[in-house]
């Protein structure tokens, strides 16, 4: 299992169109990632799931990977993160 802590610092969040992204790269993946915020976890392979857990600015998340790729999965929502400006 592969696990990282990540600050968002967008001033939006996580709302719709970065969600759809990160749930987009993690989906290319075989391994199971999960989105942990304030005590509740959800499948980033869900959108639906993601926009429920109302990650604003400020918040500290944290992504879990468990798999045959999750190195490569973690990396690439990582990637993703940073891309689209959610995370420094």
């Amino acid at each position: 299992m592969e696990k990282r802590d990540f600050t968002i610092t967008a001033e939006t969040g996580i709302h719709a169109r970065p969600a759809t992204i990160l749930v987009q790269a993690a989906s290319k993946f075989s391994s199971d990632v999960t989105l942990s915020y304030e005590g509740k976890s959800v499948n980033l392979k869900s959108i639906m799931g993601v926009m429920s857990l109302g990650v604003g600015q400020n918040a500290n998340v944290t992504i879990t990977a468990s798999g045959d790729d999750e190195k490569e999965a973690l990396d690439a929502v990582a990637e993703t993160m940073k891309k689209e400006g959610l995370t420094d």
